[in-house]
């Protein structure tokens, strides 16, 4: 008899191996459910910080029933406001410096969207603007009278976001749908989390008030740079608010246009780094208030190139009693108004203003 050992069969040796493969997929098994679980964290704990960065105000609670009717198209109005909110140190640092109380609505725009979501209008309504402030309720729950000739951009600091919208509805008879506000702050850190802004310069800028300083032609701007660009009064124009209106929208467009062209989807560490900025700015509607509402409301947007958005000054004309207050130009503001009502084309006689700013 040979003292070799025998080796065992091809089958004795698959029956040997079978337990050493189980054991490595039952481990392989463990391993990928704790990185999917783990992931499956990580989204949810990413969602909902950005989800809870969100501010939400219940217009609709707000306001009652005694407003302007939809549009009768599948159109949409958003009231979008640039508040100049001094609260917080890195407000009031961006503000200018200064004790300055409260906050004003330091840019508005009532964006209209038509029928089919492939373009948009962008309204700007001047901050000295004169309008007849209805009766709204503070804050505090406090009414306040209505009240003749104030300027538009104290409303928001009496009386808060939804009389604002109550106001607009008021002057305009355009029922506005979402509310969307951001602060100081939040436009700076926006700006810097895309990278910046590419603009081009119309002219020389130098404001001593605020101190940007500009030549003409394309300039990236950081997020400081952007927020004193969209707010300089003493570099352009006659010092107005007018003046820099032009501005406003051109820097709007610029900045939609930068944040469609990045790759958003494909650099999701950018992606998240400025939703974050984005949400942490952010004021809404209820209707808005979740990231889900606004990620569908974006969607739904993304037909809208930002190169072909159109940007409109309301018609105003020089307030006869005070040269520095200007008011509503009829009848060209009559018609603007009247075209977003009925989600059809605005007049070219509708988009001259009177009063241009220098």
């Amino acid at each position: 008899m040979s003292n070799d050992v025998m080796s065992p069969g091809p089958r004795a040796s698959r029956r040997a191996a079978k337990p050493r493969k189980r054991r490595g997929l039952k481990i392989t098994l463990i391993v990928l459910l704790v990185l999917l679980l783990a992931a499956g964290g990580t989204a949810y704990w990413l969602y909902s910080r950005l989800d809870g960065n969100i501010t939400g105000v219940d217009i609709n609670k707000a306001l009652g029933e005694d407003r302007p009717e939809k549009l009768p198209t599948s159109g949409q109005n958003l009231l979008v406001l640039g508040s100049d909110s001094r609260a917080g140190a890195e407000n009031e640092e961006l503000g200018g410096g200064g004790k300055v109380g409260g906050a004003r609505s330091d840019t508005a725009l009532v964006v209209h969207i038509p029928e089919g979501r492939s373009k948009a209008v962008a309204v700007s309504i001047p901050r000295d603007t004169l309008v007849t402030r209805p009766e709204c309720a503070t804050g505090g729950g406090a009414d306040l009278p209505a009240k003749e000739r104030v300027m538009f951009n104290s409303v928001y600091a009496q009386a808060g976001p939804a009389c604002v919208v109550k106001t607009v509805e008021k002057m305009s008879g355009v029922r506005i749908d979402h509310y969307l506000e951001i602060d100081f702050a939040g436009f700076k850190d926006l700006v810097d989390a895309i990278g910046g802004v590419t603009v081009d310069v119309p002219q020389d800028i130098n404001d001593k008030a605020s101190g940007l300083n500009l030549t003409a032609g394309p300039q990236k701007l950081d997020g400081t740079e952007s927020l004193a660009y969209v707010r300089t009064r003493h570099g352009i124009g006659d010092g107005s608010d007018l003046g820099r209106i032009g501005l406003q929208q051109q820097f709007l467009i610029a900045l939609l246009s930068e944040v469609k062209s990045q790759d958003l989807l494909g650099s999701p560490a950018s992606s998240y780094k400025i939703a974050n900025s984005a949400t942490k700015a952010l004021t809404t509607d209820s209707g808005l208030a979740s990231l889900t509402s606004l990620a569908e409301f974006a969607r739904s947007m993304n037909g809208v190139d930002p190169a072909s958005m159109e940007t409109i000054m309301l018609p105003v004309a020089y307030d006869r009693i005070d040269p520095n207050r200007v008011v509503a130009a009829e009848p060209q503001a009559g018609q603007l108004w009247k075209a977003i009502r009925e989600d059809t084309t605005i007049p070219e006689e509708a988009k001259k203003s009177p009063a241009t700013g220098g």
